[in-house]
């Protein structure tokens, strides 16, 4: 199984709508599929133009590494030798801080990860926790 771009763009949708529920700053959220191949991107009016790369390093270090945001910051505190060298591996495309968010289907399996930044790392957490609700897919933050 692998996230469909349905899939994908009910969890941008709906991450966007957590996000202005709860008064966020504009968010941007990625869709990646098992392979990092991008599978949807939405940016919010007024939200920075940089904020694709951030949403993809917190998506993409996800998924390459099976490891969500917040063990990879974890992992970055207690062996940051570690991630400077996955970083150099990946060509500094990873941002291991929470807001990475692997998707799994029913059985476990990581089929993609979700990006989303704008606001607090907490705040992007929560936002595309409800995204990811909204379409029974397994999320691990």
């Amino acid at each position: 199984m692998m996230v469909s771009l349905e899939q994908a763009r009910v969890i941008i949708t709906q991450t966007l709508k957590k996000g202005r529920e709860m008064g966020f700053k504009p968010l941007s959220v990625v869709v990646l599929d098992a392979g990092g191949h991008v599978q949807a991107f939405e940016r919010e009016d007024g939200a920075a133009p940089g904020r694709f790369a951030i949403a993809h390093g917190k998506a993409y270090g996800a998924v390459m590494l099976g490891m969500a945001g917040h063990a990879q910051m974890a992992r970055a505190e207690a062996q940051a030798y570690f991630m400077s060298s996955v970083n150099g591996v990946f060509g500094g495309a990873v941002v291991p801080v929470p807001g990475g968010i692997l998707l799994r289907d029913d059985s476990g399996v990581v089929i993609g990860a979700v990006g989303i930044t704008g606001d607090t790392s907490d705040n992007d957490v929560e936002a595309g926790l409800a995204g990811i609700a909204a379409t029974g897919l397994q999320a691990d933050a």
